[in-house]
């Protein structure tokens, strides 16, 4: 899978570091650079690319006026790269995959490839799918019904699940992979994220971060208490029909009554 990129700066040597760094990565292939906004939508207009790593503050349009110029067509993942970090919280509004700070990094280039990946992995995945639907429609009708009822549904729900969680904690914006939260203790408005590392505060009620998060891996286990079963390395029986949840960190959770024939459709 090679991933079609344009850089866009207003400086002609942050451009060329940001090259010398893609280098390293073989499945990146620059297509374009632009030196301002305006040149920017027009070349991703014209070459189509997977991914624009995309300066913040440049003269005329700035990068958020680039996103705004692309609204009528299919926009590429966009990666800010800025030598300021006060734009942040405004960059994941605009659904941005990453945001980096000049001069990068090579650790968090690779982490952010990583994420576009992903996501280009989730977005070509989804497509074949509606190939295969098409090709069906025309060759199976009754094949192609069949398809729908039972495959289209778990495909659908799958994508209304957040896979990166943004949390302001401490004057920072962290980018939390969900799959690496362990579990997330409710204190009134408030979620304490704790991941095998690290733990953050997330402003939002325990119904409210529900919602996002895919029932068929988190699931809460006591009334302030959401686990990520795929996390769970052991279960331990207690009293009174209660059992603890050891998780891969070492942490032990307990189940409450209440909520364990819940669990139990999941750890076995």
């Amino acid at each position: 899978m090679t991933i079609r990129t344009i850089l866009v700066d207003d400086e002609k040597l942050a451009t060329q570091g940001l090259q010398l760094r893609l280098e390293a990565h073989s499945d990146v292939e620059i297509v374009d650079t632009a030196l301002n906004g305006r040149e920017a939508i027009r070349k991703i207009k014209t070459h189509k690319p997977d991914l624009v790593f995309l300066d913040i503050q440049m003269p005329g349009f700035d990068g958020f006026s680039v996103i705004q110029g692309l609204m009528e067509v299919e926009p590429p993942l966009v990666v800010f790269v800025t030598a300021y970090s006060d734009h942040a919280i405004r960059a994941f509004e605009a659904q941005a995959v990453d945001y980096l700070v000049k001069p990068v990094e090579p650790e968090r280039l690779a982490d952010a490839l990583d994420r576009v990946r992903q996501r280009l992995a989730e977005k070509r995945g989804a497509a074949e799918v509606e190939r295969l639907k098409t090709v069906l429609a025309e060759v199976a009708p009754e094949a192609a019904d069949d398809y729908d009822a039972e495959v289209q549904p778990d495909a659908h729900a799958a994508d209304r699940y957040e896979k990166m969680i943004n949390i302001k904690d401490r004057g920072q914006i962290f980018r939390v992979d969900v799959d690496s939260i362990e579990r997330i203790d409710a204190a009134g408005d408030y979620m304490c994220i704790y991941t095998a590392d690290n733990s953050l505060i997330l402003r939002e009620t325990m119904k409210d971060l529900e919602k996002r998060l895919d029932p068929r891996n988190f699931q809460r286990v006591h009334r302030s208490t959401i686990v990520n079963l795929s996390q769970v390395k052991q279960v331990k029986p207690h009293t009174n029909g209660e059992c603890f949840l050891v998780l891969g960190s070492g942490a032990q959770v307990k189940v409450s009554r209440s909520y364990r024939d819940v669990v139990a459709r999941f750890v076995h």
